[in-house]
């Protein structure tokens, strides 16, 4: 059996009632607390002040009366204010930094009846974050007992895996950030919903930068949106959402957009400009394409991520802004660090929380829930409700699920393509004939740009020396391979559609190491065709 550990405040008010025989007859916690038949307490450390010696030591003597098993340890610990939430916490932390605890022969009850209501929430705070590794106990009048003095208790245990009803409470909240930052689409593609269930413990547990990566149409810029969306409805932001495509911002205009300007600052200023950075004070500043951003204006934003603050051009006095970044691309940046188009020092910053959006065709599996998001949405806006046949939905799930569909251009060559079919449908009803036409009209914008001959698409990489050395197998069969890496930003990317079906039969998917052999073969390296594609 484990001995009980007791830490407890002095109640200067509930328990004073001086050194007359009745007091026995009046519940005071403390004492109420070592009177329990079901709980011993082996050891009471009371905390006081110096104002407090002399009830403490009455209390202690009173204890020992009807509970000698209890060993009473007096502590001193002075509050200049206990209802200053600072000084009561750092001084409850340190008291429990210099203790020692011993788990394995003791069980610990912090007793949060006395002290002040900051008291008690140090107390829970330290109890929860297991600065003291135990739980909390409660000590009240029992109106009910004829021993008035006995009261009752009620012991708190702060492992809120315990308690399933809270426990699916919490997990209820998750799904449905996940499902708000899904913008309620049921999505099946696993990495997807991997990738949502971390970013949404991310948005509403940190403000540290995030960058979102993927090819142009992945989402980033309504994902972003999302999580500014879903930190403004846990009440974590007083701001706004500022989104900032960095391609605008382009020679001198860029820095002044960003940073602001003062009235004068150069010519044109005529007015003082506030700047991104600054209207994004307290909430949340997404930008798009930062690889496009100059190295100037790089430097000073480093600064004033770090900093959270920043100089306006023109001006000698520092402006404060307390803003979340984030930020989006559909460029390498490593390889942009390499060519010295971006500073390291940056990318290191961004870099702490980093997800890859993968492309439409990457998510095949979704694409039947993102048609009815889309004909949804068209409705919406339009105020038209637009319906498939049955027919009609099908030939186009069939072509968007399959290997002709390429998605250059991702959620925004479908949203594009619904909101063709849905304006061009008769009687609000999309037929077989609208489907064909929307199929060649994409195959149309697809093609011209991605239709090579395995040959050339190999005298790319390949000097045509070793290109005429190859059997016809290899040469149509490399040119496929390098056709569908040209259009992925990673190798996993790439390997993930070369190996759809396979993959699904490994216990361990290993599709970058697939695809980096089959490609050594021929002396290829992924870093050959990523930087020849750009």
């Amino acid at each position: 059996m484990k001995d009980t550990v007791v830490v407890s405040l002095i109640g200067t008010q509930l328990d004073y009632v001086g050194k007359r025989s009745d007091r026995w007859a009046k519940w005071r916690p403390n004492v109420s607390l070592c009177s329990q038949d079901d709980l011993i307490v082996n050891q009471l450390h009371m905390l006081h002040d110096n104002h407090s010696h002399r009830l403490a030591n009455n209390i202690a003597v009173d204890i020992e009366s009807i509970s000698p098993e209890t060993n009473v340890k007096l502590h001193q610990l002075n509050f200049s204010d206990p209802w200053d939430f600072e000084e009561v916490y750092a001084k409850l932390f340190d008291w429990c930094q210099h203790y020692t605890f011993d788990t394995d022969k003791n069980d610990y009850l912090f007793h949060i009846t006395t002290g002040t209501h900051v008291v008690q929430i140090c107390s829970y705070l330290l109890t929860e974050s297991r600065h003291f590794p135990g739980r909390l106990i409660q000590t009240s009048p029992d109106h009910n007992n004829n021993n008035k003095s006995i009261g009752r208790i009620q012991v708190i245990d702060l492992d809120l895996s315990k308690y399933d009803q809270l426990a699916t409470r919490f997990d209820v909240e998750h799904q449905q950030g996940k499902e708000f930052l899904k913008g309620g689409i049921e999505t099946k593609n696993v990495f997807f919903n991997q990738l949502i269930t971390q970013i949404e413990k991310v948005a509403i547990r940190s403000h540290d930068p995030m960058l979102l990566t993927g090819p142009t149409g992945a989402g980033k810029s309504q994902l972003a949106t999302r999580i500014f969306q879903l930190k403004k409805k846990r009440s974590m932001l007083k701001g706004t959402l500022v989104s900032v495509n960095c391609a605008t911002l382009k020679g001198e205009n860029a820095m002044a957009a960003l940073f602001g300007h003062t009235k004068g600052a150069f010519t044109g200023a005529q007015q003082a400009r506030d700047g991104f950075l600054l209207t994004a004070h307290d909430g949340v500043l997404f930008l798009d394409e930062i690889g496009e951003l100059g190295l100037e204006e790089q430097a000073m934003l480093l600064h004033a991520i770090e900093n959270k603050t920043f100089h306006p051009v023109g001006s000698d006095t520092p402006i404060q802004s307390n803003f979340q970044l984030i930020a989006g691309t559909n460029r390498n940046l490593k390889q942009e660090i390499a060519k010295g188009h971006f500073r390291a020092d940056l990318f290191a910053r961004i870099n702490l929380w980093t997800y890859e959006l993968p492309a439409l065709k990457d998510r095949k599996e979704d694409i039947p829930a993102n048609i009815d998001y889309e004909v949804d949405l068209y409705a919406k806006k339009m105020g038209r409700r637009v319906q498939f046949n049955k027919e009609a939905k099908s030939t186009f799930i069939n072509f968007a699920t399959s290997n002709e569909a390429l998605w250059t251009g991702n959620f925004r060559d479908l949203s594009s393509a619904i909101t063709r079919l849905c304006t061009l449908a008769d009687s609000s009803r999309i037929t077989v004939e609208d489907v064909n036409d929307e199929i060649k009209r994409l195959k149309q914008a697809w093609y011209p740009y991605n239709q090579q001959s395995s040959s050339n698409v190999l005298l790319h990489y390949l000097e045509k020396t070793q290109v005429d050395t190859l059997d016809d197998f290899d040469i149509n069969q490399l040119g496929y391979v390098l056709t569908i890496c040209q259009q992925h930003n990673s190798m996993a990317s790439a390997g993930r559609e070369l190996f759809n079906v396979s993959r699904t039969l490994k216990s361990q998917i290993n599709d970058s190491s697939r695809l980096q052999k089959y490609l050594s073969k021929f002396g290829l390296k992924w870093s050959d065709i990523s930087s020849k594609s750009k």
